[in-house]
């Protein structure tokens, strides 16, 4: 006895069909897939701009425990581990003052640039961007905690 199809008529695909939707999506990972991977460095840029407003957050609650802002020479060390030299803080928060107990690096892999006191503020932070030093255009453009856009 042959098996029936729960929905008669049904007998599956032809190979033209899946061949005309494979097509169809070959075509749509070609348009849209090279819009999508060039995305990445825009994603990089904001996760900097995160990082660097979480920074920011860090060294106000430092400077809320301790009366000051760490130097330079302290840097940002001093958010996760209690400075050894300097001006020693006598209140630093026991577990520090960033959540994953570690200064992040920026998402292209390279330290944030502390500086107190800072040139355009109390204290300055930068990220050097994509090819990490100073200066640049588009991606390798400096962002710092000064800029707002």
């Amino acid at each position: 006895m042959k098996a029936k199809s729960a929905i008669p008529g049904n007998q599956g695909f032809t190979l033209i069909e899946l061949l005309v939707v494979m097509l169809i999506l070959g075509l749509l990972i070609g348009i849209v897939g090279p819009k999508l991977i060039g995305r990445s460095d825009d994603a990089k840029v904001s996760a900097t701009r995160i990082q660097i407003e979480s920074l920011v957050s860090a060294l106000k609650m430092y400077k809320l425990d301790n009366g000051t802002y760490p130097s330079t020479e302290q840097g940002l060390e001093a958010l996760v581990s209690p400075p050894q030299s300097g001006d020693v803080p006598k209140k630093w928060r026991k577990g520090g003052y960033l959540e994953k107990g570690k200064v992040p690096k920026d998402p292209w892999g390279n330290d944030y640039i502390y500086l107190f006191p800072g040139t355009h503020g109390d204290f300055d932070i930068v990220a050097y961007g994509a090819d990490g030093v100073p200066g640049g255009e588009d991606y390798n453009k400096d962002i710092a905690s000064w800029d707002s856009d």
